[in-house]
């Protein structure tokens, strides 16, 4: 983020905070992945329901930063907090976790870089030279 123009201490101080609190990627994909299994297992929830797992599933984003199946673990952890009849359905998509997984740091560094800018042009450490 340096060589594109934000100054080493915004870098310093945005990079790793938004790592373990901006998963934009995580949460779409425990989201969608939650809506996939009720589907699949012929289950679908209600728009109350979808909102509610849509923001259940951001606060629980932040504990799957850790290793590449994570997600997994915080996507079964979630089904059971919220709807535990969908839990057996996680087997569906052990799968293409690993895949996803991939798709789910790419949305994280996107974020991650956009907040990074971001930051810097706010606090006028962004050079845009």
């Amino acid at each position: 983020m340096e060589h594109v123009g934000v100054s080493k201490p915004v870098v310093g101080i945005t990079v790793p905070t938004g790592y373990s609190f901006n998963l934009d990627g995580t949460a779409i994909y425990l989201t969608m992945a939650a809506l996939f299994v009720a589907d699949a297992m012929g289950k679908p929830m209600s728009i109350g329901e979808q909102v509610g797992l849509l923001l259940f599933m951001i606060i629980a984003s932040k504990g799957a930063a850790g290793v590449t199946g994570a997600g997994l673990a915080t996507l079964a952890g979630g089904l059971q907090s919220h709807r535990p009849d969908l839990l057996d359905g996680v087997g569906l998509i052990v799968g293409i976790d690993r895949f996803m997984s991939e798709a789910r740091a790419l949305t994280n560094f996107a974020g991650n870089a956009v907040a990074t800018v971001l930051v810097g042009t706010w606090t006028g450490e962004f050079d845009r030279a």
